[in-house]
């Protein structure tokens, strides 16, 4: 039986990222061509993980959880597993896009000022205490998802910023495109589109 039809869908950029990223710019662009209907939501996240994580939960509290879905991207897959770990049960489903897997770890490098990848004069502090968020509000255990079957991975094999291997681990129970070569912005995005979004529709599992 398919799901009920998708009616709300959530886009979340990645870490020094913003709505005019590439990929949040091009979904953007085809809900607006393809599905007018469907409500969207792609909002700039503030730098703090559980600011960020509040205003999500705030923003889709009363989405129909039947009919909706995430899209996350690197940090933002992060989040999108977080909220997929208590929204998940009621039906959402995520698709993960080179999703950070410890982003604690990876991103305690990156304490002090900082600027966005597309605005370099829009600058914040990302501080200390943001790593203890972070490491506070892990999903579950990275390698076994709650909801596994309503989350579909996909990661690019020549990812240059986090570890593709590391990811495919974290995942593994999920549905997963595991793609040769590629990159971490998933520049080739048009070319699995279609995939993602059958798989958010319908809930059509990618064959590879």
């Amino acid at each position: 039986m398919n799901p009920p039809a998708l009616t709300h869908l959530l886009y979340l950029h990645g870490f020094r990222s913003s709505p005019q990223s590439m990929k949040a710019r091009k979904v953007a662009e085809w809900v607006a061509r393809e599905r007018p209907d469907l409500h969207f939501w792609c909002p700039q996240l503030p730098p703090s993980p559980l600011e960020a994580i509040a205003l999500l939960r705030a923003g889709v509290a009363d989405w129909p959880a039947d009919q909706s879905a995430v899209i996350g991207s690197s940090l933002g897959g992060f989040y999108a597993a977080v909220l997929l770990d208590t929204l998940g049960s009621l039906g959402w489903r995520a698709v993960l896009i080179n999703p950070a897997v410890q982003p604690a770890r990876d991103l305690a490098r990156y304490i002090g000022e900082q600027r966005s990848w597309h605005d370099p004069l829009d600058r914040f502090f990302f501080r200390a205490e943001f790593i203890d968020e972070l490491r506070a509000m892990a999903p579950g255990t990275p390698q076994t998802p709650r909801t596994p079957k309503q989350l579909l991975a996909v990661i690019a094999q020549g990812d240059e910023v986090l570890d593709a291997h590391e990811m495919r681990a974290a995942y593994a129970a999920c549905p997963m495109l595991w793609l040769p070569g590629g990159d971490h912005a998933l520049s080739d995005f048009d070319q699995h589109w279609p995939a993602m979004m059958r798989f958010l529709t319908h809930g059509e599992e990618p064959c590879a």
